[in-house]
């Protein structure tokens, strides 16, 4: 049977691709570690779980209005509030079936084909693979690592062709956890504002902000970045809620509308529990999502120490999201390999230690780790990595 060109061309998730090596090898009865997940490992706050079986209860397993109920987008509404200082109406927000949904969504009411998408390296995964399935191009812009993986505003302009229509910053990133700063935002916006950018600001990981770092959202920046904007956002890291699927875009309600009638025909309707518990998530204290944050940053100062002193490593210390990015190509030649895929492959099959090589991130000499585990399964990661390393030099 013939499939359709447009997927076709797709590339697999290498994250949920090493993710699904290491639950294979967990099922042989191998002592796994995978470092690999992009989730928290906390359990969904209690008050979360209680607000969805009460919704049960009360009956609210129907349809919902595609975009939403209209108390959730009110929480939405008062949190960019709160958090942002934006202020927004009902049109301009739509909730859909996870952030990565509403990213999917977004792509295909905006982009032709040939449309160009500029997408900073190193990216997530699913950037480059949504917009290809939107018959868009993207086109690539490396964030050196000398400037903390983070794209110039010269380097942003000389990318910009007369088929630019979109830029995706994704601050705190995945997989970098690198935070651009209010004036690098604002130095990016004025090229956007410039050439009439739409602006994909991926937030996903906004409440996971370490030390002295601050989140700022490049729509606060002025009116023109606002209407140029649009909000990528859910619960599923800050309220460790990745299985209900709930995320939102923010922005211009013209392109809030089309992409409500392109979900109309295509999911109808977020899953209406998962809604009422998103409604608890952000109307209640917020006290477990800064639980989780703390954990995550004292792992983070932990291991972050211990993984530097491994041979051949080096590494940027993140500022936010919950992974470690560090440049592997000096372990890579010290251990005998060609490729840091090759590293990373012989070191799940050697010690059983799963990371992702950076190369599905556009970014091949370095790997992404995790940290969105326990402090002793990741401790016990870092002794295998460090024997396997040693066992490699002193061959």
């Amino acid at each position: 049977m013939k499939l359709a060109k447009r997927v076709s061309a797709l590339t697999p998730s290498t994250t949920l691709e090493i993710t699904a090596k290491a639950q294979e090898l967990k099922a042989q009865g191998y002592d796994v570690i995978g470092l690999g997940a992009g989730e928290p490992d906390f359990n969904t706050p209690q008050h979360i779980m209680d607000a969805a079986y009460q919704a049960m209860l009360a009956g609210h397993t129907k349809y919902t209005p595609t975009g939403g109920l209209a108390t959730l987008k009110k929480e939405i509404i008062s949190k960019l509030e709160r958090d942002q200082q934006l202020s927004y109406e009902p049109t301009e927000v739509i909730v859909c079936n996870g952030a990565k949904h509403a990213l999917y969504t977004l792509f295909q009411v905006i982009l032709d084909e040939g449309d160009e998408v500029i997408i900073p390296t190193p990216y997530w995964v699913s950037y480059p693979e949504q917009v290809k399935l939107a018959e868009g191009v993207p086109v690539f812009v490396e964030g050196k690592e000398e400037n903390e993986f983070k794209i110039t505003p010269e380097q942003l302009k000389a990318a910009i062709t007369e088929k630019t229509k979109a830029v995706i910053i994704n601050s705190p990133s995945n997989p970098t956890g690198m935070i651009y700063s209010e004036k690098e935002l604002t130095a990016l916006g004025e090229v956007c504002v410039e050439h009439n950018l739409v602006i994909v600001s991926d937030e996903i990981y906004e409440k996971l902000v370490y030390g002295d770092a601050k989140h700022v959202s490049i729509a606060q920046l002025s009116p023109e970045l606002k209407e140029l904007t649009v909000i990528i956002n859910g619960v599923s890291k800050s309220h460790s809620m990745t299985g209900w699927r709930i995320g939102y875009a923010v922005g211009n309600k013209t392109l809030i509308k089309a992409m409500t009638n392109l979900a109309s025909h295509s999911t109808s309707n977020p899953t209406s529990i998962a809604q009422y518990a998103t409604i608890a998530a952000y109307q209640q204290p917020q006290d477990a999502v800064e639980e989780m944050r703390e954990a995550f940053e004292s792992r983070l100062n932990i291991i972050y120490d211990k993984l530097i002193q491994i041979p051949g490593f080096s590494c940027i210390k993140p500022q936010g999201a919950f992974y470690l990015f560090p440049n592997a190509q000096e372990a890579t030649v010290l251990a005998g390999y060609e490729t840091v895929d090759e590293w990373t492959k012989a070191l799940l099959e050697e010690e059983k230690v799963a990371l992702v090589p950076g190369s599905g991130f556009g970014a091949p000499n370095n790997v992404r780790l995790s940290y969105a585990t326990s402090l002793e399964q990741l401790e016990k990661a870092l002794e295998r990595i460090q024997a396997f390393m040693e066992k490699k030099m002193n061959r």
